[in-house]
């Protein structure tokens, strides 16, 4: 009787431990019949729901990596006590996008390449530093959508706009052609001057320093940023346009973090209904029309 009752038990303890395992919701992965847990629909949730589903690196912060040399998107404005501060259209965003899921905005300040490698490593939350939604980095980060379009330029010094009537033009070995370290524009001179010497700088002050030194002697840099610089050295002019096909700014996500990614969706689409966005670049264009600084070698030196 002991085993026959031992006997009876076993098989009710196997086909209770089949029946939960039974009862997982399960959805075709693909069309060879393989399964996968059903995906969650972030779009379909509530702002608290979805608030509530999001996860960050630290608990109850929103960390973001940025590169405050990319005036008006990042920079340091000098106060009227000139102590610098950060500023610019991305970090005005930043915040909005913070307050609107409930977190606490941490923002950390590094060379623009590390920005992507810091979100690749998955130790940021969001990347936000005038990032074009190239192919390329979508290997190693989620887009959020559009919240700002522009275009790319080549510049050079006044003077010299006559070497440059065309992109072909540029194109030259004589020529020493700069652009951002890891940037968009770097993928640019590579495509359109890559018979000249393309000299790869981390900053973009860097950039403008060696175009008004000659050691450069021209350069790729995003038209917003470009026209920033120009209200602070007329020397610089915008020769060319250059053509894009992505042309337009987004917020990096942590890749796979498809909750965060609904949340800053959410939050861009508001700031841009409720005006916000709009008033965050007028305030910013003023701002670098004035006096302000740039990170470097981790010091902050006013530019």
């Amino acid at each position: 009787m002991k085993k026959l009752f031992a006997l009876v038990l076993t098989l009710a303890l196997a086909l209770s431990l089949t029946a939960c395992g039974g009862s997982k919701e399960e959805t075709p992965a693909d069309e060879g019949g393989e399964t996968g847990e059903e995906t969650v629909d972030y779009t379909a949730m509530s702002d608290d729901e979805l608030k509530a589903a999001i996860t960050t690196v630290t608990e109850g912060t929103l960390t973001v990596a940025t590169s405050p040399d990319f005036a008006p998107y990042e920079f340091y404005a000098l106060d009227e006590n000139k102590e610098p501060q950060l500023a610019g259209f991305d970090m005005d965003l930043a915040q909005y996008i913070a307050d609107y899921l409930g977190l606490t905005l941490e923002v950390i300040p590094m060379d623009f390449d590390g920005t992507i490698m810091e979100l690749q490593n998955g130790n940021v939350d969001l990347g936000m530093a005038g990032y074009s939604p190239d192919p390329d980095r979508a290997e190693v980060m989620d887009f959020s959508d559009i919240y700002i379009t522009g275009g790319q330029s080549f510049v050079c010094i006044q003077g010299n706009e006559d070497k440059f009537p065309s992109l072909e033009a540029a194109n030259n070995p004589e020529y020493s052609i700069g652009a951002q370290v890891g940037s968009i524009q770097a993928g640019l001179a590579k495509e359109n001057t890559p018979d000249a010497d393309i000299v790869e700088l981390s900053k973009v002050p860097d950039i403008i320093a060696e175009l008004l030194t000659g050691k450069l002697d021209g350069a790729f840099i995003e038209t917003m940023v470009a026209e920033s610089y120009a209200t602070q050295y007329p020397e610089l002019s915008l020769v060319l346009e250059v053509p894009y096909d992505a042309e337009g700014s987004v917020v990096g996500v942590t890749k796979g973090n498809a909750a965060l990614l609904e949340g800053v969706n959410r939050a861009i689409a508001a700031a841009k209904e409720d005006g916000s966005f709009e008033q965050y670049v007028v305030e910013a264009m003023e701002l670098a029309s004035g006096e302000y600084a740039y990170l470097q070698d981790g010091e902050i030196v006013e530019q």
